[in-house]
């Protein structure tokens, strides 16, 4: 076992993530990311520090994932809000994905952290506060844009999409049928597309709930 490139520094930490995400911090032993990341103890310590600084760098890399995949949907929709939209329904396919775990890895570990990794769970409400920043960023450019009401208290807002995302993911862990996660994805996106003014009301996201109500 060899030092790793930077390439495989990179895969090791996509299996270090997976690991973490699955198992949790403290259920994951040395052995566990021996062998995950098939690197000796020495080889673990010299390009990650600790388990704990391995962790939080797993942590960054899920979160850059989570905002990669929210930057996509931004920038294939036709407006922030309706991008907005399609982005919390797109959540509806978390029943049929490889994943490790379905309920987010942020919150796992901010529910598994306790005063003895003060330090993580701090850096777990960093990024979390980090994703929140992000939607309140889109939400201002729509109301902006005139798709939201001007009185609207978007960074309100804001913190009830993440809470919604949040709920939907721990959910969809449940034993629950792909159905189920797919509905409770769809009323979140109908619920935020209710809140867009009525000049907006006639885009075809629209359209499409008042379809669907109907």
């Amino acid at each position: 076992m060899s030092r790793p490139s930077q390439y495989d520094r990179h895969t090791a930490l996509d299996q270090a993530m997976q690991l973490f995400w699955r198992q949790g911090f403290h259920a994951t032993s040395l052995k566990d990311i021996e062998r995950a990341l098939d690197m000796r103890p020495g080889s673990i310590y010299s390009h990650f520090g600790s388990k704990e600084k391995l962790f939080r760098e797993s942590l960054e890399r899920y979160t850059r994932l989570g905002l990669a995949e929210l930057e996509r949907a931004l920038a294939e929709g036709p407006t922030p809000l309706r991008a907005l939209a399609d982005y919390l329904r797109g959540l509806g396919t978390l029943y049929d994905q490889a994943l490790p775990s379905r309920a987010c890895m942020l919150v796992k570990s901010l529910l598994e952290l306790d005063e003895r990794e003060a330090a993580a769970r701090e850096h777990v409400n960093t990024l979390l506060a980090g994703m929140e920043a992000r939607f309140h960023q889109a939400l201002e450019t729509a109301r902006r844009q005139g798709e939201l009401p001007d009185d609207l208290d978007t960074r309100r807002l804001a913190r009830r999409l993440q809470a919604d995302v949040m709920g939907l993911r721990a959910f969809a862990q449940r034993d629950v049928d792909r159905q189920a996660v797919e509905e409770l994805a769809e009323d979140m996106a109908r619920a935020l597309e209710s809140l867009g003014t009525s000049g907006h009301r006639d885009s075809p996201t629209a359209e499409r709930a008042a379809e669907h109500s109907g």
